[in-house]
């Protein structure tokens, strides 16, 4: 029988089977940041057991609220900055060098084809794009990953999703995953890693797939797969250039983190995106989800633009488009967040920075806080944010707020309009 990328994954990772549904897998790294670690380093510490596997595979970062907005954050963020200096974690990104973790942990290579990597984080499915199982977890296996470099998982279970057709101009990986998620529901993939295939997954860039295997846990999955190809290895190839003679010799090894043809799914799933249109949600659920045109005209008080859902660099880019020689509804608060250094630096070079600014929008920096409502752009009660995040539960950027999620070009649009409206209406 084949076996799933999954599969071949935990085989190669597993050091102990303690029952038959129990696979023990060595970890390549781990990441963390200042806010499920902290709770995960006092308590190894309350044990006695105040060490780390390995250093050099420990990755961590201050992004949820940096700079610190009060004691407690600040606290938060000592008590990280105070473990990686007393372990000499030589990969902690402070303030200054920081960046969203699901950016930044990619953008510096940490994340590899085959590999297995755990973070306190549920959108830790992100860094699946590149072939990898990247599951997010609890505190408690965050500790037992930080102090043993192992992390135990049920066998894996895999539903597959094949994207055919070629996505039109104004549709995005967002649209996508949006519309999967409407298909199949917030529980639709829950206890279950997604592969994504076919020729549309194939013809996006590493930005699109890693927006696609993101949201991948608010349908309940574990964690989303891409497939490793060239754009993988391109990708990479800054970090990877010393192991291969060429990108083909790559890539070429990267089928090894392929599924066999003959690999058995719970379910598989074809979509023909062709037809897409510009999606955005409705109500408190991320699969409440609608066609832009449907929403048109709902007011909103807050556009947010950034998150590790849609902060990089082509998420800027289709958003500048949108919104070069325009100015943002008097109405409205813009705020877009670019999600690492380097982004924010390329950002500035383009001339994207400059766009956002003639347009009326607050440029942050690199910061998770709007997502969550932690900070740098929390709703009032009653006020409505249209956001290129990746949750729309009750209160998730503020008490009391809605959220709409949509693509960056629709955001824009609709900053513009002072209401939902169609980035299509806005092109050209």
């Amino acid at each position: 029988m084949g076996k799933t990328v999954a599969e071949k994954i935990f085989e190669t990772h597993v050091v102990d089977r303690p029952a038959e549904d129990v696979w023990v897998l060595r970890l390549d790294a781990v990441f963390c940041h200042e806010i499920t670690t902290p709770t995960a380093i006092l308590d190894l510490m309350q044990c006695g057991k105040d060490r780390v596997f390995d250093p050099a595979k420990i990755k961590a970062v201050i992004d949820h609220v940096t700079p610190a907005k009060d004691s407690q954050t600040a606290l938060q963020g000592k008590v990280l900055r105070d473990w990686a200096r007393r372990h000499q974690i030589q990969d902690f990104f402070d303030v200054g060098r920081n960046g969203v973790c699901h950016v930044l942990f990619p953008e510096k290579g940490f994340i590899r084809p085959g590999y297995a990597v755990i973070m306190g984080d549920s959108h830790t499915c992100t860094d699946g794009a590149f072939g990898a199982f990247t599951p997010g977890v609890g505190t408690t296996d965050l500790a037992v990953g930080i102090l043993k470099g192992v992390c135990a998982f049920r066998t894996p279970r895999t539903m597959k999703i094949t994207l055919t057709g070629t996505l039109r101009p104004g549709v995005f990986a967002k649209d996508v995953i949006l519309s999967l998620i409407g298909r199949i529901g917030m529980d639709g993939a829950t206890h279950r890693i997604v592969e994504f295939d076919g020729p549309a997954v194939a013809a996006m860039n590493m930005d699109a797939r890693m927006t696609l295997c993101n949201m991948t846990v608010e349908a309940g999955g574990t964690c989303g797969i891409c497939y490793p190809d060239g754009v993988t290895a391109d990708y990479l190839w800054e970090f990877i250039g010393n192991d291969y003679p060429d990108p083909s010799a790559a890539v070429a090894a990267f089928r090894r983190w392929w599924p066999d043809p003959d690999a058995v799914y719970e379910e598989v799933v074809v979509q023909d995106v062709s037809g897409l249109e510009p999606l955005t949600t409705f109500g408190l659920k991320p699969d409440n989800v609608k066609p832009v045109r449907e929403m048109q005209g709902t007011p909103i008080d807050q556009v947010f633009i950034g998150s590790c859902t849609n902060g990089r660099m082509d998420d800027l880019r289709s958003a500048a488009r949108v919104l070069q020689g325009r100015k943002i509804d008097p109405r409205v608060r813009g705020i877009v967040c670019p999600t690492t250094p380097k982004i924010y630096a390329q950002a500035l070079a383009e001339g994207l920075i400059q766009i956002f600014l003639d347009a009326g929008f607050c440029v942050t920096n690199p910061t998770c806080g709007p997502c969550l409502g932690m900070s740098s752009g929390v709703l009032a009660e009653g006020e409505a944010c249209a956001s290129t995040s990746n949750r729309n539960f009750n209160g998730r950027m503020g008490r009391g707020g809605m959220v709409h999620l949509m693509s960056p070009a629709t955001a824009a649009a609709s900053a513009v309009a002072g209401h939902i409206q169609n980035s299509e209406l806005f092109r050209g």
